[in-house]
């Protein structure tokens, strides 16, 4: 890109309108989980089916970055995010307006295929448009999105679904509010078209493939992110079952974790972020991965305890959680050449999604439901996930950045 195009371009706006992409897309996702118990009785349907629920959005996350893989850098990204961002509220639309188990199914299955799209734009942007040196910063404050939509999401998702006696309460309002990020983009959003610039953008994508698989540096850092959603989300979906059936918790209590956890990832998002920028991608994932070992090993052998220690320990978890992400994201941005940016991040997307959904089945296969439907053996999930942790400090160190 010229310098005059960079200039041409507000990146606070940017960064903003990012973000408020990334909040809506992430609340989808997480909206779900505080959901469980509404789902099951309005629709009449057990926890496996209401696990397709999830699992289906995820598995279609994935196909939409494969889909991006092959098609993503051959247009103008503000095109791309405008048509995407469309068919993302529909598909909100359609969950709002879903009358039982498959119509809702579906309209889940089209929410995940542009979710997933919509992931590898937003990192894409950030590394056609934001210089090394500021794009830790960015890709924080855009992931402390992920946070905010946690903070909302999930409390929302309860208090809306009470006060309405209905599941289609939270899916309104998420489609209220893409509508709102929708008509913004139509008028702000900048033409950004200098991926299509470099010479060999339009390689075919089997070329581009091959060219990855020979490429020890890209492979690593598949491996890479892939243990890191190892590392995350063999824990994550199974916390709410944990506190409720093992430390005591009452349900209505849980948004209060979520809610403190999310605040406090804001802010260490943001902070984590400015640090990768002083001092380094690779060094800021370290110290912020060997940190998160001791949250995760404690948080899933939790005994019963008051609900101001569970807040404590599980505020130090999410941060942890969070922290690790920005990093790493920003890590993926820069080590391939601009050129490859987006496509390589459309292959990164469907890795972290297929890395989510092999975490669920891990952890599942190893937590044993008691007669009281306490979980047995989270503490073995949470040795996975400090190991698989360990394993992608280890390859951190060894991904070259080559942009």
């Amino acid at each position: 890109m010229q310098p005059t195009q960079k200039s041409a371009i507000n990146e606070g706006l940017l960064i903003a309108m990012l973000a408020a992409i990334n909040f809506t897309h992430i609340m989808d996702f997480v909206i779900m989980a505080p959901l469980s118990a509404t789902l099951k009785i309005a629709m009449s349907i057990t926890t496996k089916e209401f696990g397709y629920l999830v699992s289906i959005y995820t598995f279609a996350a994935a196909v939409g970055a494969i889909i991006a893989f092959f098609k993503i850098d051959k247009y103008d990204r503000r095109t791309a995010i405008i048509f995407v961002y469309t068919g993302f509220i529909v598909a909100n639309i359609l969950c709002a307006l879903a009358p039982q188990y498959k119509f809702f199914m579906l309209a889940r299955l089209f929410a995940g295929l542009f979710g997933g799209v919509l992931n590898v734009l937003i990192m894409s942007v950030i590394g056609d448009v934001i210089p090394l040196e500021r794009r830790g910063k960015a890709t924080g404050m855009v992931m402390a999105a992920f946070s905010a939509a946690s903070v909302i999401g999930i409390p929302s998702g309860l208090i809306l679904a009470d006060i309405f006696k209905d599941y289609h309460a939270p899916f309104w309002l998420l489609s209220i509010l893409s509508a709102l990020v929708g008509f913004v983009l139509v008028f702000k959003f900048p033409s950004i078209k200098s991926h299509m610039e470099f010479e060999g953008a339009k390689t075919p994508p089997m070329e581009i493939i091959k060219e990855y698989m020979q490429n020890s540096n890209v492979r690593r850092a598949l491996l890479f992110i892939f243990l890191l959603m190892i590392a995350g989300f063999s824990v994550v979906p199974f916390i709410s079952d944990y506190l409720v059936n093992n430390v005591g918790l009452d349900l209505k209590e849980l948004k209060y974790v979520y809610l403190c956890g999310g605040l406090a990832t804001v802010a260490s998002s943001i902070f984590i972020g400015r640090l990768s920028d002083k001092l380094g991608k690779v060094k800021t994932f370290i110290i912020a991965a060997l940190v998160s070992v001791a949250p995760i090993a404690i948080v899933t052998v939790l005994p019963v305890m008051p609900l101001k220690h569970v807040l404590l320990f599980n505020v130090l978890f999410f941060m942890c959680f969070g922290a690790r992400f920005v990093p790493a994201m920003t890590l993926m941005t820069s080590c391939v050449q601009p050129k490859r940016r987006g496509s390589f991040l459309s292959v990164s997307s469907a890795i972290q999604q297929l890395g989510s959904g092999v975490a669920v089945l891990i952890a599942s296969a190893i937590i044993v439901n008691g007669p009281k439907g306490e979980l047995h053996n989270f503490g073995w999930v949470g040795i996975v996930a400090c190991v698989a942790t360990v394993i992608s400090i280890l390859l951190s160190v060894r991904i070259k950045e080559v942009s």
